[in-house]
């Protein structure tokens, strides 16, 4: 009994030992991943910050807000409830997301075939008419914003949502320089292939190049929908007479300048608006960052 007891006492400061040297062993590998990743982990502080400062603001009083506190005395999330009560944001959200989702569309289904004739066929011209494309990316949208508003108004669409969604059928020169930048890193020998069993040149596209260009394509969509989501000229130029084809970007400088004061209403719109792009860019992030990793490989 005496023995065991004795055993016992020894293999406790043993142990103690032990675990004192695995904290040690811990607090040492953490200090290291710190310093070894610092100038990183100040980035995303830098980054962060203004993030957790909308989040905190969105949460205070309106008299709160006014100050210079940076941590909610109290917690009022029904200021989320009063920005849908005090502002039409769902109509907002929605004619947001119905911009953002037809001009991705149209954009897709105009610019991927354009992609492919630039990349994929070989005719008189194309070095030229890809040269015409990257003309267009450096040209400013305000040296032909004149003449398209009035060709636009002569149809009479003007305070709709139409002078930005149609023009997406006829290409965009961005989109359709990265899509053409993409399909040339997929080799030519699956086309070839393709060919010689039968394939017409649209089912080669649709059939071989486009099921590998799913990163490219996603890439490219995202791009045009982030664009469209956080477009706010094009909104104020065609819609400002007409509130009820505001988009949140529009919608968003409204509420400030008629809730001004109230910058904890502002906020919480704010973080609203931003929501629904971090949750797209977050589940498609893979795909997005494999797009525009792979877009530049080949000239």
């Amino acid at each position: 009994m005496s023995a065991v007891t004795a055993t016992t006492a020894m293999s406790t400061p043993n142990r103690d030992i032990d675990t004192r040297g695995n904290r040690r062993a811990k607090r040492r590998k953490r200090l290291s991943f710190i310093a070894d990743h610092s100038v990183g982990i100040a980035v995303a502080i830098m980054f962060l910050a203004p993030f957790v400062f909308i989040v905190l603001q969105s949460f205070m009083t309106s008299e709160q807000a006014l100050t210079g506190d940076l941590w909610p005395q109290t917690w009022h999330p029904s200021n989320y409830v009063d920005v849908f009560t005090k502002a039409p944001m769902l109509l907002y959200l929605r004619n947001t997301l119905l911009y953002a989702t037809l001009a991705t569309v149209f954009m897709l289904l105009s610019s991927i075939p354009a992609a492919y004739a630039l990349s994929r066929l070989q005719w008189k011209g194309r070095n030229a008419a890809f040269l015409v494309v990257l003309m267009m990316m450096m040209l400013p949208p305000q040296v032909t914003q004149v003449p398209i508003y009035v060709m636009w108004t002569r149809l009479h669409l003007t305070g709709t949502l139409w002078p930005m969604i149609l023009p997406n059928l006829l290409g965009d020169a961005f989109s359709i320089f990265l899509l053409r930048q993409f399909f040339l890193t997929i080799p030519q020998e699956y086309a070839d292939a393709a060919r010689v069993d039968g394939c017409s040149e649209w089912r080669v596209m649709t059939k071989v190049i486009l099921p590998m260009a799913k990163p490219g394509i996603a890439a490219t969509a995202m791009f045009m929908f982030f664009f469209c989501w956080n477009d706010f000229y094009g909104p104020t130029l065609y819609t400002s007479e007409n509130p009820d084809s505001w988009t949140i970007s529009l919608g968003l400088a409204s509420f400030r300048n008629l809730y001004q004061v109230q910058w904890n209403l502002t906020m919480a719109a704010t973080i609203l608006a931003m929501l629904p792009v971090l949750i797209v860019f977050f589940l498609a992030q893979k795909v997005f960052v494999e797009g525009i990793t792979l877009t530049g490989v080949k000239g």
